[in-house]
């Protein structure tokens, strides 16, 4: 079995994450689990690239309804009763949070099995921590993981629906989902809106779930940051480069600001604090040149003072916590859809 890289390859003219051998037990010909017949006519969601339009209206059109609705009268759904294990081998308070409260608010029970004196940090292999759970039979299993493609690995061995809640360098559809509804809700449609997503693009899996899924949407992407921090031949994704913040933003409808991880780099791949955001964080003087309605979003925990400044993260044209608020019910929406509820759009966009 083959996990995916964090690096950003080519393979048949598309940019993609290059394979990567790991030492895993061939698959016998009853690992493979048929299509789900499922609403969304997907068992798990793994990635944005491979999220038809309908897929996503669906996943939206519910997201919106559970957002008016869910206070209002007791839903019924198959979520109810189940059981949902939130897989993390990487800490994340904020999706493990949206994750557990999504669940709770449906009725779920939810189990947390962290990396930390779990048999995976004792030296157990990824397949062997996936059939243990199996057996416990959970009915969802929500995983975050270090290694790129991992979701896509457990999908295949395991017979229980799996939910990429990060994985690597290579995507985070959920986030992409949820930035998807906070554009729709404030601006109407997806379509046709400009996009700039900032940052660290080589080694975002945020970006590269919005890249695939706005575009999906039929939305204009353009990608902006240092020259080092943005993968090569990017463009071949369908998406426009700028490296000057200033010019980029002028007649932009949404910014995406990216957290820069400065640990992960070595000296000299990005700028000091102070230089990225002089060059490349949103101040208010860059804010001064946007268009008067712009977005502005944060797949959170952002630095404030480098990414963005505190005026303009706390500013009216800042929808970051509607964002943590939108994730909630996105996630409620996919851990429906995926146990059989019905795509439901009364009181939703």
């Amino acid at each position: 079995m083959a996990l995916l890289s964090g690096a950003w390859g080519e393979r048949g003219g598309v940019l993609q994450c290059r394979a990567v051998s790991h030492n895993v037990p061939p698959q016998s010909s009853n690992m493979a689990v048929p299509p789900s017949e499922n609403a969304l006519g997907t068992r798990s969601i793994l990635s944005t690239e491979n999220l038809g339009a309908d897929q996503i209206r669906k996943i939206l059109d519910t997201a919106f309804f559970f957002k008016k609705n869910w206070r209002k009268t007791p839903l019924k759904t198959p979520v109810a009763g189940k059981t949902i294990v939130l897989f993390f081998f990487e800490p994340s308070t904020r999706t493990r949070v949206s994750f557990e409260l999504a669940a709770k608010r449906l009725g779920a029970n939810t189990v947390f099995l962290g990396n930390e004196g779990s048999s995976a940090g004792k030296g157990e292999t990824l397949y062997d921590t996936a059939k243990t759970l199996q057996a416990m039979e959970p009915d969802v299993i929500v995983l975050r993981h270090p290694s790129a493609g991992s979701p896509h690995f457990l999908n295949q061995v395991l017979h229980v629906p799996v939910i990429n809640a990060g994985d690597g360098f290579h995507e985070h559809p959920t986030q992409a989902l949820l930035d998807a509804m906070t554009i729709e809700e404030f601006k109407g449609k997806i379509a046709g809106q400009k996009v700039l997503i900032v940052g660290d693009i080589a080694h975002s899996r945020v970006a590269r779930s919005n890249i695939y899924l706005l575009k999906t949407m039929g939305a204009d992407v353009t990608v902006c940051g240092p020259p080092t921090l943005l993968p090569p031949k990017v463009e071949k994704l369908g998406v426009q480069v700028s490296y000057d913040l200033d010019k980029a933003v002028a007649d932009k409808d949404v910014i995406i600001l990216l957290r820069i991880q400065f640990e992960r780099f070595e000296a000299g791949q990005t700028p000091s604090k102070g230089e990225y955001l002089k060059y490349w964080g949103m101040t208010n003087r860059v804010a001064a040149l946007c268009k008067p309605d712009v977005l502005v979003m944060h797949p959170g925990p952002m630095n404030r003072g480098i990414e963005l400044s505190t005026e303009v993260a706390d500013g009216p044209r800042s929808v970051i916590l509607n964002q943590v608020s939108n994730g909630v019910v996105v996630r409620m929406a996919a851990l429906h859809l995926l146990t059989g509820g019905e795509v439901l759009k009364e009181g939703g966009k």
